[in-house]
């Protein structure tokens, strides 16, 4: 096992990661403060890991939650599913919630614990690679609105993040896809070392290798957990987290969400940054090219669903956390490695970027949605 710690003082948590850890109880008993546990899942991950994991708290008051499973559920109907269950087993202020399951399980337990009460602690069990590599760690959590993605939530720190890879072996191969873009996007903000590094290895993690997985999710984790230790209210650095993102939440927003995965809009609008990014003078076409062949090699899209249009994509990236004084903040590129936060750029170019970047007949061979 590997413990990483996230600094952040009196909030500083640690992050295991290793093999068969959810059969750990004492490993992970020491991170809750009161006698009651609340499990959130859904219906898919309950049948696998739900049993194992009640079992872990077999020493306290348990109950559990089973959500639906899907983005198109993370939102405020659903959420009350949680409030529902902590009401009527008189839940008090020392409950802990235990997020099971992946990003969206993660971020609607821990929405809850954020707000009953005024602030409950919670604890996150990933069960795929994106919520193990990004959104179990760093405290975001939140629902979508109908109008824009992750628009409403609040920052609640985990006591601990707990990732057992073995967890991984269950998982779909479109999943786990989608959970490589978030890893690819590190090495792209910050860290080209790990960029090059997973050059050579997709194949072990495609295989899904446990070396492979369980460095290239150690070092996700770290490079997320320095930036957030800098910068825990995405104030400044932290958004550089967001590379993409801009751009995939608008994807996602207009497809409906559920129509295609987080991570798979995430590999699209890395591409789009990119592109954008050429188009700026800051990075050349070889950048971009070496860029499009890895996320290529991933499983995973890089041009815009053609059924999305230009305007609906810019009116859709004005509702970002982003925006400010209705200027659209991009994280852009100016090098493989190096990443920076802008709203200094010529309108019609981004324009240009979004009308070149239609998805191909040929592409449609290989992406794993047959939708468009």
């Amino acid at each position: 096992m590997k413990t990483l710690q996230v600094d952040l003082g009196a909030r500083s948590y640690p992050i295991y990661i290793g093999q068969a850890l959810l059969g750990q109880a004492a490993l992970i008993k020491e991170h809750v403060k009161g006698r009651q546990v609340q499990v959130v899942t859904n219906k898919t991950v309950a049948p696998l890991y739900l049993e194992k994991t009640l079992a872990a708290f077999a020493d306290f008051q348990t109950d559990k939650v089973i959500l639906p499973d899907g983005e198109k559920y993370k939102n405020l109907k659903v959420l009350n599913k949680i409030f529902n269950t902590l009401l009527r087993q008189r839940f008090d202020r020392q409950t802990t919630l235990v997020a099971l399951g992946g990003g969206v399980v993660g971020d609607m337990a821990g929405f809850a614990a954020a707000c009953y009460q005024r602030g409950v602690p919670f604890i996150q069990i990933p069960t795929t690679l994106l919520a193990q590599v990004d959104s179990s760690v760093g405290g975001k959590t939140g629902v979508n609105h109908r109008l824009g993605k992750n628009m409403i939530g609040a920052f609640h720190q985990p006591q601990c993040v707990l990732i057992d890879i073995n967890t991984l072996q269950t998982l779909d191969d479109r999943q786990l896809s989608a959970g490589l873009a978030e890893v690819i996007k590190y090495g792209l903000i910050n860290d080209l070392e790990f960029f090059y590094w997973l050059e050579s290895h997709a194949d072990e993690l495609l295989a899904r290798d446990a070396q492979a997985l369980s460095f290239a999710i150690a070092r996700s984790c770290q490079d997320k957990g320095q930036i957030v230790a800098e910068d825990e209210r995405e104030s400044g650095r932290r958004a550089l987290l967001n590379l993409g993102h801009t751009f995939g939440h608008a994807i996602e927003t207009g497809l409906g969400y559920g129509r295609i995965l987080h991570g798979e809009a995430v590999a699209i609008g890395m591409c789009l940054a990119a592109q954008f990014s050429m188009r700026l003078g800051w990075i050349d076409e070889a950048d971009v090219s070496r860029l499009i062949a890895l996320i290529e090699k991933m499983a995973l899209p890089t041009r815009i669903p053609k059924r999305l249009k230009v305007e609906q994509m810019l009116k859709l990236m004005q509702v970002d956390k982003k925006v400010r004084e209705g200027k659209i903040r991009l994280v852009l590129l100016q090098g493989l490695g190096n990443a920076i936060t802008t709203d200094q750029y010529d309108p019609q170019l981004l324009r240009q970027t979004l009308a070149a970047a239609k998805l191909s007949a040929r592409q449609t061979t290989w992406w794993p949605m047959q939708l468009f």
